[in-house]
């Protein structure tokens, strides 16, 4: 038994409870009334992806900073409070994942249970084994963009696609796409590769398929983002 465990379900409940708060907030935009259930979503991805990746990946350079040592070794060097902070975040994927489970219809969301799936199995070792804490952070850092994905679906729902806080948005969004998702997984996968005889194969295989599954998806997703907002 690890005591990760009990912060990965107090993770879990908190955001359980969060969630069911803003459920019963006031009524959405008429915009939103469509699909109740997704502007409540939104709305704690806001908390787990605007706010909750504020706490959960922005601190993630700077523990780069105070701790040298990360850089040079992602397997057993992990700063204080670095565990727990990998914990929580397992909590938040899986709330979302029983929610979308609960929610939408399998077609609609498979992608994001298969993608919630492969964090969950990557940042569960690092969870359970307190190693490979430090790489866990690194993945971390592909959410800070989540601000900003979640931002411009929020924006869509509010119909404010011809705005110019929409198009600065969308730039914005990109640049952060290609930095903290499509640069950060390269680099993943670039020191997988350097560091292969020195990580468990079981560890190794996890890793490459998770790395083999997330790049294409993200890579996708960034051609969708960029034939959506800007070739229309």
């Amino acid at each position: 038994f690890s005591p990760g465990l009990l912060v990965v379900a107090g993770s879990f409940a908190a955001f359980r409870l969060l969630n069911r708060g803003l459920e019963r907030l006031g009524a959405p935009p008429p915009s939103a009334r469509r699909n109740r259930w997704n502007s409540s979503r939104l709305a704690l991805a806001g908390y787990g992806g605007t706010r909750g990746t504020a706490r959960h990946s922005q601190p993630s350079p700077l523990r780069f900073c105070l701790h040298p040592g990360l850089s040079e070794d992602l397997v057993g060097t992990y700063p204080p409070g670095a565990h727990s902070l990998v914990a929580v975040s397992v909590g938040y994927f899986l709330e979302d994942f029983v929610d979308m489970l609960c929610n939408q219809k399998l077609h609609q969301s498979w992608e994001l249970l298969f993608h919630h799936s492969v964090v969950i199995v990557c940042f569960g070792i690092a969870v359970l084994l307190h190693q490979y804490v430090g790489f866990a952070l690194v993945a971390l850092l592909v959410e800070i963009n989540s601000i900003f994905l979640h931002l411009r679906q929020i924006l869509l729902m509010a119909n404010l696609v011809h705005t110019t806080c929409y198009r600065l948005n969308s730039i914005i969004n990109l640049g952060t796409y290609v930095v903290f998702r499509i640069a950060t997984l390269a680099w993943m996968t670039r020191w997988l590769f350097l560091n292969r005889e020195n990580v468990p194969p079981a560890t190794y295989a996890v890793g490459t398929v998770g790395m083999a599954i997330m790049t294409p998806m993200n890579i996708i997703l960034f051609y969708r983002l960029l034939r959506s907002d800007f070739f229309k």
